[in-house]
């Protein structure tokens, strides 16, 4: 299902993450099994790469056999191909919920046990928690996505650097970061600290945006500063600053010729 094929890239079912342009990402936000399964399905072929499983927006997040039958419904509507990562992102990192640290680990070790391909887990998640779920996904094969969002600020270069560090030495397969943007200059700090972890400290791929509509631009040139995944809608977004999957696709072309 995984594996690493270079010293900064992993593989995900059909796509590598860390490689040429970045691979696009659509977030499925359904409330029940019905419209998750209409959301995966509905998917157009090409305009994305893989999905993100956002279980947290589902109304039975909390009941282990609605979960399963959500991720079963899912992996049954998209190609075979197409990696799903699986994500409850809580209430204080700009989730739908909040969630108590055993729980969140009992939720995700479920979703790993289910077969998902990769699982997001939060970097300030309670810490014998967070490495519970990191032995159990790589004892099964499954990628490790470490995450860290801030909706109110973009925390200074050293902060941004030290929290890809930190994921990275806690055993992070994808080393991920969102934040939010009070001015140009802090979408040029974001940018400008991931290409400097990623030419300098990085030993896996690495995921950086900065939000909302001042962040777009980081959203579409992900090739150039080294962030190997974009988030792209189809319908309702998970993030503010998302950009409709297929114009995404249309704008990740061009800048990849021209390079």
């Amino acid at each position: 299902m995984t594996g690493a094929t270079a010293r900064s890239s992993v593989r995900m079912r059909s796509i590598v993450l860390g490689e040429g342009r970045p691979q696009i990402c659509v977030p499925l936000v359904g409330a029940t099994i019905a419209e998750l399964a209409a959301a995966a399905s509905g998917l157009i072929a090409g305009d994305y790469d893989l999905v993100e499983l956002r279980i947290d927006f589902f109304s039975e997040s909390d009941i282990p056999a609605a979960v399963r039958e959500a991720i079963a419904v899912v992996r049954a509507a998209l190609p075979e191909g197409v990696p799903v990562i699986f994500t409850f992102r809580t209430k204080r990192e700009g989730g739908q919920r909040d969630i108590l640290p055993e729980a969140y680990a009992d939720l995700l070790g479920l979703a790993i046990a289910a077969g998902v391909d990769a699982v997001d887990v939060e970097l300030f998640t309670e810490r014998s928690c967070l490495l519970r779920i990191v032995s159990a996904a790589h004892e099964t094969g499954v990628l490790v996505v470490m995450s860290s969002h801030d909706f109110e600020s973009t925390p200074p270069r050293a902060e941004i650097l030290a929290r890809f560090a930190e994921q990275q030495a806690l055993g992070a397969d994808v080393l991920k970061l969102a934040v939010m943007p009070s001015s140009p200059r802090d979408v040029l700090t974001l940018m400008d600290a991931t290409a400097e972890f990623v030419a300098e400290q990085a030993r896996r791929p690495v995921i950086a945006m900065s939000m909302g509509g001042l962040g777009v631009v980081s959203r579409l040139a992900g090739e150039t500063f080294g962030s190997c995944v974009t988030f792209g809608s189809v319908g309702a977004s998970s993030a503010p600053g998302q950009i409709e999957a297929s114009e995404l696709r249309a704008v990740l072309d061009l800048v990849h010729g021209a390079r």
